[in-house]
C-alpha cells in the first residue's frame, strides 16, 4: 500500500463519525441531558459530520437503567425525541457488543427505526458472533460496521483470521480499533496498510478509532487517512473513555473538504464541554492513562486510580509493572 495524497488533498471518500454520545457516555455513566444531546446533534448537522453515534443498544436485563442514562440503551422512541425523521443528510449510529446486546429482541427492521448503522463491537475471540450479527443487521436493513477491539494485544495470525471472516461477510466497514491508546503512527501505518489490502480486496471500507493515552489519537487518524482509511471517528473536546479520543475539532479542522466547518462544534463546547468539566465529570490524557497506553494494558486500572485521585504515579507504575 502506498500514501493516499498529502496533506492538501481532498478526499471526498472521507466520513467523519461523531463517538460523543457513546465513547463519552462511558465517562458519565451516559447521564447526557436531553438539551446536551439535541444542541449535539444540531451542531453536527451544521459542522456537516456524516455519521453521529447515540450510544449503546445495550441489554437492560444486564444493565441497570437506574444506573445508567438513556444513551446506554438507545430506545428508538428517545432518539426519534432528538432527531424527529432526521430530515439531515447525517446518519444515525449505534454500537451494539457482542455478548451485550439481545439483538434479536432489541434491534427492529430499519423500516421502523431512526437508526442507520449498527456498529458491532467485538474482541477477536467473539469474532463469530460478531458476524452473526452483523448478517442479522444486514437483513433488517442497516448498514453495519464490525470494531475490533484491542488489536494491540492480539496475535498478528488471528487478526489475519479475524479479517478474512469479516472479508467473507455481509459487512460493510471493517474498524481498525486502539483500545488502549498504545499504538504508535508507524505501526499505525502497517496496520492500516494490511486493513486497506483485505478491504480493497473484498470492497468493505476501513474505518479508524484512536484513544488518546499517548496523545496520539489525532496523529494516528491522519496517520490512518493517508494510507487509504475513510471512515474516521472523533468525540468532542476529545470526550471519551479514560484519556478519551481523536477531538472532532482539531480533526475537522485538518480536513480538506468544505462541507466540514467547526463553528458550530467550538459554540457548543464554549456551551456545554466547559460546564460539563466544571461539575468534575473528568476525561483526557494524563498520567496514569498514558502508562497503560506505554504498557499496552486496558485503561481500567488508570480510570480507577484516577478515579481515587491519586496522585502517587510512580507507585503506580511499580505496580503495573509488578503484573508482567
Amino acid at each position: 500500500m502506498g500514501q493516499r495524497g498529502n496533506i492538501m488533498s481532498f478526499r471526498p471518500d472521507i466520513k467523519v463519525l461523531d463517538a460523543t454520545l457513546r465513547d463519552g457516555g462511558l465517562v458519565n455513566s451516559f447521564q447526557f441531558s436531553d438539551e446536551f444531546v439535541k444542541d449535539l446533534y444540531a451542531a453536527n448537522v451544521k459542522a456537516g459530520v456524516d455519521y453521529m453515534e447515540f450510544g449503546y443498544k445495550a441489554d437492560r436485563e444486564m444493565f441497570d437503567p437506574d444506573r445508567f442514562g438513556k444513551w446506554k440503551f438507545c430506545n428508538d422512541d428517545d432518539i426519534y425525541a432528538i432527531v424527529g425523521d432526521n430530515p439531515t443528510d447525517m446518519k444515525i449510529a449505534v454500537m451494539a457488543d457482542v455478548g451485550r446486546t439481545n439483538y434479536k429482541r432489541d434491534i427492529p427492521e430499519k423500516a421502523n427505526s431512526p437508526v442507520d448503522m449498527y456498529r458491532i463491537a467485538t474482541y477477536i475471540n467473539t469474532m463469530p458472533a460478531a458476524i452473526e450479527m452483523v448478517e442479522y443487521c444486514h437483513k433488517q436493513g442497516y448498514e453495519t460496521t464490525v470494531n475490533i477491539m484491542a488489536i494491540s494485544s492480539a496475535k498478528e495470525r488471528d487478526i489475519d483470521t479475524a479479517l478474512y471472516m469479516l472479508g467473507e461477510s455481509c459487512v460493510d466497514g471493517i474498524y481498525i480499533v486502539d483500545s488502549y491508546g498504545s499504538i504508535y503512527p508507524e505501526e499505525m501505518r502497517e496496520i492500516a496498510d494490511k486493513y486497506m489490502e483485505l478491504g480493497e480486496q473484498y470492497h468493505k471500507y476501513i474505518g479508524v478509532h484512536s484513544h488518546n493515552n499517548q496523545q496520539l489519537a489525532f496523529a494516528n487518524t491522519i496517520e490512518a487517512i493517508s494510507r487509504g482509511v475513510s471512515y474516521a471517528d472523533a468525540t468532542v473536546n476529545s470526550m471519551g473513555r479514560g484519556a478519551g479520543n481523536c477531538p472532532l475539532e482539531l480533526l475537522l479542522g485538518f480536513l480538506r473538504n468544505p462541507k466540514y466547518n467547526i463553528n458550530s462544534i467550538l459554540q457548543f463546547i464554549e456551551r456545554h464541554m466547559l460546564p460539563l468539566r466544571a461539575t468534575g465529570v473528568k476525561w483526557g490524557y494524563d498520567i496514569p492513562y498514558m502508562l497503560t497506553g506505554q504498557l499496552n494494558r486496558h485503561p481500567r486500572s488508570a480510570i480507577e486510580y484516577t478515579a481515587q485521585g491519586r496522585t502517587d504515579y510512580l507507585d503506580f507504575y511499580q505496580s503495573l509493572m509488578d503484573r508482567e
